[in-house]
């Protein structure tokens, strides 16, 4: 009898610890849920490239898809970005593993983006250093009339800069706890940034060639275009840290989210001083 309750007991006590083991996992990594947001915003992202190549054939429901598909990219990055912040600052799953993963998988990232600017700067030197006799054996090639070096990429560049000292005080005033410093500086940021793309498309609307104008044109708007694009969105990836630093889910002790969208920012700068310096002041004096 004795040993019949024991064992009841035992059961007892394994049927909790399975239910134990159901509520509290026994590793700190993140499995997370099955989420919607990946396939579409893959079928967005189709959406917007098939509208880029439609837009630069010349078909009229180019420019509609592209900006379908920019807008729902969008709205599909609101509701997952949502998400990861429920995750990491109400469901607690950003463990301290976690938080090294996502710091080594954005340091990825960078290091592939670094990859993709590689290859632009390469076919930028490729033609540079040897012009063909296409060209008139110059570069630029004859007909092409550089931008001004020291006119609006100067004031972009200082804009730049500014923006990145900007934000590298609001993360040391946020880690010293100045949080009402901190709010400023990043709103600064984004100020300069949204001041940066506008002189850029001004830039672009009065320029003298097109991205059809032979091979420097495409290198050009190539180089200068990836880094504009990376600038929207580090644009975004920083409002989004500025919002969630606004309602308090960021703090002194946790805010990767906004030390990544920093790290990221100022790759865009060192990207923007290698564009200037080769691009347009070493690009414009060549021949």
């Amino acid at each position: 009898m004795i040993n019949l309750v024991s064992l009841f007991n035992e059961k007892k006590i394994v049927v909790k610890l399975i239910n134990l083991k159901n509520v509290f996992q026994a590793h700190p990594f993140h499995l997370v849920d099955n989420s919607p947001w990946p396939i579409s915003i893959s079928w967005t992202l189709f959406y917007m490239a098939i509208g880029a190549v439609l837009s630069m054939q010349g078909f009229v429901m180019g420019p509609n898809l592209l900006l379908l598909g920019l807008l729902s990219t969008t709205i599909i990055m609101f509701f997952w970005f949502g998400d990861v912040n429920a995750e990491g600052s109400f469901l607690g799953n950003h463990t301290k593993e976690v938080k090294k993963g996502l710091v080594l998988g954005f340091l990825l990232f960078v290091v592939s983006e670094v990859m993709a600017f590689a290859s632009v700067f390469w076919a930028y030197f490729h033609n540079a250093l040897s012009p063909a006799v296409e060209l008139g054996g110059t570069w630029p090639p004859l007909g092409i009339t550089p931008l001004d070096p020291f006119a609006i990429p100067l004031l972009n560049t200082f804009l730049l800069l500014s923006s990145g000292a900007f934000i590298t005080y609001g993360h040391h005033a946020l880690i010293g706890g100045l949080r009402k410093d901190a709010i400023i500086s990043i709103f600064w940021t984004i100020v300069l940034a949204v001041v940066f793309t506008l002189f850029q498309y001004f830039e672009y609307s009065n320029a003298d060639f097109s991205i059809a104008d032979s091979i420097y044109g495409t290198v050009f708007y190539a180089s200068t275009g990836l880094h504009g694009f990376h600038v929207i969105v580090g644009t975004i990836f920083i409002f989004w840290s500025f919002t969630r630093l606004i309602k308090y889910y960021i703090s002194k002790q946790g805010h990767i989210g906004l030390e990544s969208s920093i790290l990221y920012w100022h790759f865009v700068d060192v990207v923007w001083l290698f564009l200037y310096m080769t691009v347009y002041v070493w690009g414009s004096t060549i021949s």
